[in-house]
């Protein structure tokens, strides 16, 4: 198979993990006899600083003649800190969400066996844990009307959904239960809120069309708690733009470590594949930062594309990488690896390279593997 992939690393620790990320691909590209050409563009914080938009045209152009994107993270410290800026690095993925029509965000929660200590969370809450999170992408708080008065004393923010913007995303999670466990829980704050009203109604009249899956509702604040006091008991969550862009970051503790998440944003012709974890400027430029996420998200990509095989070698390298303890100080505050080494390791295990044997943490140090 040919693909070309653009390649928009972003800012912070988005180059240093979408290297690595890129390295699994090259791996397997020649393992299985695939071609994939990476085009690198700007996005963010270091595409304002360059030319003056978060969302360069020429980044915009390749990502809509290209079969997928890999990105890495976006945002910057200086323009956190400002609440004067009116032109920030985030505006550029919601633009080129926008842009390519991805509707949905799916994040898989599933702990791997071998990290199952490096949650605060007990064994027994989270083992076994596996679970989906489809989150709504193109509406809600983050996309509607914004204002501020004159004297800058109030602010406001408007939500909105349409039915048709539920509609497309119940249907996705409806049809992914199907493939599992057959149980949709839809979190919304109905109880006060109108667009949540909204999304109840439509997506109950969804289920009817899925006999076979069975409907479950949760206030999103009582969702934040079963979480993490039960999360064996979902299968696929459905939820808003702004509750399910909170709540999957509360998810994240179950896999030990924000760095563990990869997601798909789908749309009806472009999709999109990232870490879920964000900039981590105090990362950046140290080889600290955790790149499975990225890597994973390339598997992702993979099974996108029908290539599971591929997809499954990754997921394979990855275990037999925390099996080994050859992870980053998140996981392991001991481990004498960082964020190169941890990819060179994954797309040598995806190369069937030999020198694995002499890859033990026990007795390597950084620079002295035969890993290159």
């Amino acid at each position: 198979m040919n693909l070309k992939i653009a390649v928009l690393a972003g800012d912070g620790i988005g180059p240093e993990v979408v290297l690595q990320a890129m390295k699994a691909l090259h791996a397997t590209a020649v393992m299985f006899d695939h071609e994939f050409i990476f085009e690198e563009a700007l996005i963010g914080a270091a595409a304002i600083d360059k030319t003056g938009k978060p969302l360069p045209d020429q980044t915009l152009n390749l990502c809509l003649n290209t079969e997928a994107v890999l990105f890495g993270a976006i945002g910057d410290l200086k323009y956190d800190n400002d609440p004067e800026a009116k032109i920030r690095p985030e505006q550029g993925l919601f633009q080129l969400r926008n842009a390519l029509g991805l509707f949905a965000n799916s994040k898989s929660i599933k702990p791997y066996e071998g990290l199952l200590s490096s949650s605060p969370l007990k064994k027994e809450i989270i083992e076994g844990t596996d679970f989906l999170i489809y989150r709504e992408l193109s509406g809600g708080i983050y996309f509607d009307e914004k204002t501020l008065s004159e004297d800058g004393k109030v602010a406001t923010d408007l939500c909105k959904y349409t039915e048709e913007q539920i509609l497309r995303i119940a249907h996705l999670a409806f049809k992914a239960a199907q493939k599992r466990n057959n149980m949709v829980t839809l979190i919304d704050k109905a109880n006060v809120l109108e667009t949540s009203r909204l999304w109840r109604k439509v997506v109950t009249d969804v289920s009817k069309d899925y006999p076979d899956v069975e409907l479950n509702y949760l206030f999103v604040d009582n969702a934040a708690k079963q979480i993490v006091a039960k999360p064996k008991q979902f299968d696929v969550i459905l939820i808003e733009n702004l509750f399910g862009d909170i709540l999957s970051e509360v998810a994240s503790i179950i896999t030990g470590s924000i760095g563990m998440l990869a997601s798909s944003s789908i749309g009806a012709a472009h999709t999109l594949f990232e870490p879920v974890h964000g900039t981590f400027h105090q990362a950046k430029g140290k080889n600290i930062a955790n790149p499975f996420a990225s890597i994973l998200s390339s598997a992702l990509l993979l099974e996108h594309f029908g290539l599971h095989k591929e997809a499954k070698k990754i997921h394979e390298a990855v275990e037999k990488a925390i099996a080994l303890k050859v992870v980053t100080t998140d996981l392991n505050p001991e481990s004498k690896f960082g964020t190169n080494e941890v990819g060179d390791f994954i797309s040598n295990f995806i190369l069937d390279k030999e020198d694995l044997l002499y890859f033990n943490n026990d007795n390597v140090s950084i620079g002295q593997s035969t890993i290159v």
